[in-house]
């Protein structure tokens, strides 16, 4: 297993005052081949990672644990999740990179979609994906009318074909009633962050060990069950945020905080910024720091 304190936090494309651009996509071979088709394990704070390689393949490691990589495929890299990689000189693919806080704006209230993209994942790669994929790449390197409309509507249809994939893949792997427990853990989430619940209040109505809920859920997404619930929480914040003239003190009482000192506080270590700063960069235009 991957020591935590010994994993390189990547800064990449110069955001580390803010992305450059709406986005990024560059070919595998273009970082890799520059590093011996060889990355260390590291993982990126702010950065949703989405690879497709159509030549070639090696080895991933996700989360302390290791893959083959046999093309076509498709990985799914959410933010925070260490990733490490040893290509073949012959592989050939793109890698997409987008803030975590762009996938909010683009997928909106559709928290099923962004939980299951907070799972990292390889799976194989099919022509829809790729097709789009290309999209992406033809209109980034354009400049022109409406490229940034253009943009963030082929971010959803990626974002959202590759939840697809992913949850058809869990479907077919997953042990039946671990899968069902999960996903009454899921909704009972989504139906409750704002009441501040524990781990272990959740697993009392669940009828299972406060271990055995994380357990399931870490072996769902690679997060554990507290992780998850304060995600739920802080996609929440950004929504309202994003979207609503809220101060920083009704959201932290809209989602369940006595203190909104404390809530700026969690929320500042959950993405980088307290509230009144993240809602000064999106509202200029920008994307908040990695």
């Amino acid at each position: 297993m991957t020591d935590p304190k010994a994993i390189t936090t990547y800064s990449l494309f110069g955001e580390n005052t803010e992305l450059a651009d709406l986005l990024h996509i560059e070919s595998i071979e273009a970082r890799s081949s520059l590093h011996d088709w060889s990355l260390t394990p590291h993982r990126h704070a702010r950065l949703h990672q989405i690879l497709t390689l159509t030549q070639g393949g090696g080895l991933t490691t996700l989360d302390g644990i290791e893959q083959d990589l046999h093309s076509p495929c498709m990985i799914n890299i959410p933010r925070g999740a260490v990733h490490g990689f040893r290509f073949s000189s012959d592989t050939r693919g793109w890698v997409l990179t987008l803030t975590s806080d762009l996938m909010d704006q683009v997928l909106g209230d559709s928290s099923d979609i962004l939980t299951t993209l907070d799972r990292a994942a390889v799976t194989p790669l099919r022509d829809d994906l790729l097709q789009l994929i290309t999209a992406i790449r033809d209109a980034y390197g354009a400049d022109g009318f409406a490229r940034t409309a253009i943009l963030r509507g082929l971010v959803g249809a990626v974002t959202g074909t590759v939840a697809q994939y992913i949850g058809a893949q869990q479907s077919r792997d997953a042990n039946p009633k671990a899968h069902q427990l999960f996903a009454r853990f899921e909704t009972l989430v989504n139906r409750d962050f704002r009441a501040r619940r524990q781990v272990s209040d959740y697993a009392r109505e669940l009828a299972v060990s406060t271990t055995h809920l994380s357990r399931i859920s870490h072996q769902a997404t690679g997060q554990s069950a507290s992780q998850l619930i304060n995600e739920r929480m802080l996609r929440e914040a950004r929504r309202l945020l994003i979207y609503t003239t809220l101060s920083a003190a009704q959201i932290a009482y809209e989602l369940g905080y006595a203190d909104p000192a404390h809530f700026s506080r969690v929320f500042a270590r959950g993405t980088g910024l307290p509230p009144r700063r993240f809602r000064r960069h999106v509202t200029a235009g920008g994307l908040p720091p990695e």
